[in-house]
């Protein structure tokens, strides 16, 4: 599913909205859920999944193409990590 079919099924689900107020609405989470993260801030959604920031240490890599060493910087990368309610609910429908 993409953001536009989310919207589309909120706006479907509540059709007191106005597809513009759905778009509004996902796209305000969304941003919340990024600022957090930009801030180093953990977000938990009970009975979803916590996302969180992780850092990479920096490393030497290797270009796949040449076999060359390359520096890889240190980073951070978000992670997701799915609450058990979710998890049990995907593996119901396996």
């Amino acid at each position: 599913m993409i953001k536009s079919e989310l919207v589309h099924k909120i706006a479907e689900h509540y059709p007191e909205l106005y597809q513009r107020d759905a778009e509004n609405v996902v796209n305000a989470i969304l941003d919340e859920i990024a600022d957090a993260l930009t801030r180093g801030d953990r977000v938990e959604i009970r009975g979803f999944g916590a996302f969180s920031v992780k850092r990479r240490d920096a490393r030497t890599g290797r270009n796949p193409r040449t076999g060359e060493h390359v520096a890889v910087d240190e980073k951070a990368v978000p992670v997701f990590r799915a609450g058990k309610d979710m998890r049990e609910r995907i593996n119901r429908g396996a």
